[in-house]
């Protein structure tokens, strides 16, 4: 019974450390296409979007990535027979792997802190995708407990990681056929 409860903390923690990510996510990117305003716009929605990103950053993000890993070696210390299985042995890759995408995000905030905005927000749409990667690659390996179909599962991610930028490259094609017509039609109106 006190195994269920901290397995249901550390799906709730796991959960929250990913809608943070994600939110995170977006939020550098609106950040960054702040920065490239007119002024009094920038300043208002950078500083903004800085208060924001404190906030999500501190209050749910590391909390969450904390409480994800406190109650998962919890249950990993209650249950040690998940470590003689290879599913487990590469869910904890992917969760590795989910450790430095969030310290890379800790370091693109830092960045933003400091008004370095070195990624474009292409860039960051596309890390963005990163974490979704890392969250069907985790959940389908918690649900499915196998290894065996390695092979097909990292061909099945591969090809929905490559949907997924694909995805972010036709909204980025979208988006600036957009924002030339706009530019067009002001400039046009503006000239009358």
């Amino acid at each position: 019974m006190e195994y269920d409860y901290i397995k249901a903390l550390h799906i709730i923690f796991v959960v929250c450390w990913f809608a943070g990510l994600f939110y995170m996510v977006r939020l550098f990117i609106y950040n960054t296409e702040a920065y490239h305003k007119e002024e009094p716009a920038k300043s208002i929605l950078t500083q903004q979007f800085l208060i924001m990103q404190r906030k999500l950053w501190f209050i749910i993000t590391w909390p969450s990535a904390i409480g994800t890993s406190i109650f998962g070696t919890w249950m990993l210390i209650q249950n040690p027979v998940l470590l003689t299985q290879p599913w487990m042995w590469l869910k904890l890759i992917f969760v590795g792997l989910l450790w430095l995408y969030h310290l890379q995000c800790h370091f693109i905030y830092k960045q933003q802190l400091e008004g370095i905005y070195k990624q474009s927000s292409f860039k960051l749409r596309l890390f963005n995708e990163g974490g979704t990667v890392l969250l069907v690659a985790i959940v389908f390996l918690v649900v499915i407990k196998s290894s065996n179909g390695l092979v097909w599962g990292m061909l099945g991610l591969f090809i929905f990681a490559a949907l997924l930028m694909s995805g972010v490259y036709l909204y980025k094609k979208q988006r600036s056929s957009f924002e030339s017509n706009s530019k067009e039609k002001n400039d046009s109106a503006s000239s009358k």
